[in-house]
């Protein structure tokens, strides 16, 4: 990746341009759980988003696996599609990067107000 790509985002809207048109071949209730992986995954990314591009590829992946083998959506990711993105990356309850932040934000808050005593 050359510098330049990394600083202006290119090489994620490269890829992220692949994803969709990859997305684009599944079933249209695939589409639609695509769609919804990819609005609950962002809230768990970093300031990039970079940390997500290979959870955002392997969700894919197996979206596109199990509509190859004829699976319904429903079977593959259940009701909980918020969930299922929460266990992609960690666990249940991942911290999203507002979280990261506002506990950023009180320590930093929380040593000033204590260097001030």
């Amino acid at each position: 990746m050359k510098f330049l790509e990394k600083i202006t985002g290119s090489d994620m809207t490269k890829e992220m341009k692949g994803f969709e048109a990859r997305a684009k071949v599944l079933p249209a209730e695939y589409q639609t759980a695509w769609k919804e992986i990819i609005s609950n995954l962002w809230i768990h990314g970093d300031f990039t988003g970079r940390n997500l591009m290979p959870i955002l590829d392997s969700a894919l992946e197996l979206l596109e696996v199990t509509s190859a083998d004829g699976q319904s959506v429903e079977e593959v990711l259940g009701d909980d599609i918020k969930g299922f993105c929460a266990a992609l990356v960690g666990n249940e309850g991942a911290k999203t990067y507002r979280d990261k932040w506002r506990d950023q934000l009180n320590k930093n808050v929380a040593r000033k107000l204590g260097g001030l005593k």
